[in-house]
């Protein structure tokens, strides 16, 4: 009778602490999108802290239960109990969301702990003295342990017939939809960066005239746009603003296949997402997916500052947009940027238009002049988009500045890229104070990623009086890239979590100075 309480016990610690390691990988695998391929590129990544540092109490269990007799699994049970306690989920910056399909996961995940435990607990057995202990017990509950994550795999790959029929569903209802409203107006929007902000601007300038409808926040996926049009298109609106993200070649295509868009803007292209593409010229291509979904008479939008993008042949009436180039369509000159905002002039049919916004760097002007361009060509006239853009608020966590007590925060933590990362530090250059630069760097970007935060270290080492750097491996590059450039390393700081970087910045003396801290990027909890 005790050998079977012995055993009900172990088993049940055991599944406690699987469960909550389970409960970890699959809020990673949500991070990652629930593409396999990310994931399995995660665990060799993480192989330490993900598998070794969240099974080390379990590793001993092994010889215990087999060779240590009650005792031993009575110490197995204690350390699957004090495993399961220290691996309870903890609070994130985006904490694991009980979709539907996570659920269906959970179910599929049950049903293989049962099967599991089911063979860990039948014969054969090894008899040690009085004990008689199912070499299950002691091998494969650790193993099975170690190798949660595949399991989560595993409930993926069980469940993917379920989870395409479901999705294949919603798809084609989204594509009904959009069908049924053949007056509707789709703008697709895409680009390595800026496209969630031109999407936020372009809606406020087309407001004054339409009715609109945009993906909210970064639903930009396929399957966030098939929720937006499901949950939030009416017969109301006029026009709708898609955001358009990509990991892969194809993903593009596959959003232009459900809500075909007559208007596409480009909003540029660079080293982004590097360990999915691999190289540039994919980006590109992925990219001008929207430019080939669009009609023979479709009209494309391209920032012609990006020098990827005036490569390609716009194979469209296009519509250029810029703040370098005197030969765009919409050029804004006499650019005025400071710490209290931004202005410029563009000219359109002999007419100079002067544009003021709150908004502050170069980078928002390029951005706000795309939405302007765009706007105008939809049938909203210039004069009426200057108040339009006088009224633009900041995009959250991207250049946005927010006035604290003890510092001038410029957030732009939302995601960081090598041109973006540069834009954010010319604007941080604008301001009077005490420079404070904190972020962990870039990320996502391939075989490039370490040169490139090198670069940046370099390029902060201008404009910053100290440098936070937010997490000990990624803080590397860029704090060589800073003592490249003669920075001194007593205003260098390396903390382990964003957190401690803040706390950090609050202990630097600013004397009779403002502190203007930058936030550079902000990673996920998978990074």
């Amino acid at each position: 009778m005790f050998d079977l309480i012995l055993t009900i016990l172990l088993l049940l610690s055991w599944a406690a602490s699987f469960t909550m390691l389970a409960l970890y990988n699959l809020h990673i695998f949500q991070l990652n999108s629930y593409k396999p391929r990310e994931q399995r590129a995660w665990f060799q990544k993480n192989f330490l802290p993900a598998f070794v540092g969240r099974n080390l109490g379990v590793l001993f269990t092994l010889p215990l239960t087999l060779f240590g007799g009650k005792a031993g699994m009575a110490l197995s049970i204690l350390l699957f109990g004090i495993t399961a306690y220290l691996g309870r989920p903890r609070k994130a910056k985006k904490p694991l969301v009980y979709t539907a399909r996570v659920k269906r996961m959970l179910v599929s995940l049950g049903l293989l702990m049962l099967l599991t435990a089911a063979a860990a607990a039948v014969p054969p057995a090894l008899r040690l003295g009085p004990l008689s202990v199912p070499l299950g017990l002691g091998v494969i509950l650790p193993v099975s342990h170690f190798f949660a994550g595949y399991y989560v795999l595993a409930a993926n790959f069980i469940n993917r017939p379920v989870e395409k029929g479901i999705n294949n569903w919603y798809i084609g209802d989204a594509r009904r939809m959009i069908r049924e409203m053949p007056g509707l107006k789709v703008v697709g929007i895409t680009g390595s960066y800026g496209k969630t902000s031109v999407k936020f601007f372009l809606r406020k300038l087309l407001s004054a005239k339409y009715n609109v409808l945009m993906t909210p926040e970064s639903y930009n996926t396929t399957m966030g746009v098939v929720k937006t049009v499901r949950m939030s298109l009416k017969p109301t609106h006029e026009i709708f603003l898609c955001e358009m993200g990509a990991r892969n070649i194809g993903d593009i295509r596959e959003i232009c296949d459900i809500v075909s868009p007559g208007f596409g803007v480009i909003t540029s292209i660079g080293p982004q997402h590097l360990e999915s593409f691999k190289t540039v010229e994919n980006v590109v291509k992925t990219k001008f997916e929207l430019r080939d979904a669009l009609p023979r008479d479709g009209i494309v939008f391209l920032n012609w500052d990006n020098a990827y993008i005036r490569a390609q042949d716009p194979d469209r009436p296009a519509v250029r947009y810029g703040i370098l180039r005197e030969d765009a369509d919409y050029f804004a000159r006499d650019i005025a940027v400071s710490a209290e905002g931004s202005s410029f002039t563009i000219t359109r049919d002999g007419k100079d238009y002067r544009f003021t916004t709150r908004l502050i760097g170069a980078h928002n002007v390029l951005n706000i002049t795309g939405a302007i361009a765009a706007a105008n060509t939809l049938g909203v006239p210039m004069a009426d988009l200057v108040p339009q853009v006088r009224q633009l608020e900041s995009v959250p966590h991207r250049l946005q500045l927010i006035r604290g007590g003890s510092a001038l925060i410029i957030d732009d933590a939302y995601n960081s890229n090598p041109s973006g990362a540069k834009a954010a530090l010319d604007t941080l250059g604008q301001f009077d104070g005490l420079k404070i630069l904190v972020t962990p760097g870039m990320v996502e970007l391939g075989a490039k990623q370490e040169e490139l935060n090198r670069a940046f270290g370099s390029q902060a080492a201008a404009v910053c009086d100290y440098a936070v750097l937010v997490g000990e491996k990624q803080a590397v590059p860029i704090k060589a890239g800073l003592l490249d450039a003669g920075y001194p390393e007593k205003r260098i700081f390396v903390e382990h979590d964003l957190q401690a970087a803040l706390k950090t910045v609050e202990n630097i003396r600013a004397g009779d100075k403002q502190k203007v801290v930058l936030l550079e990027n902000d990673l996920p909890d998978n990074y």
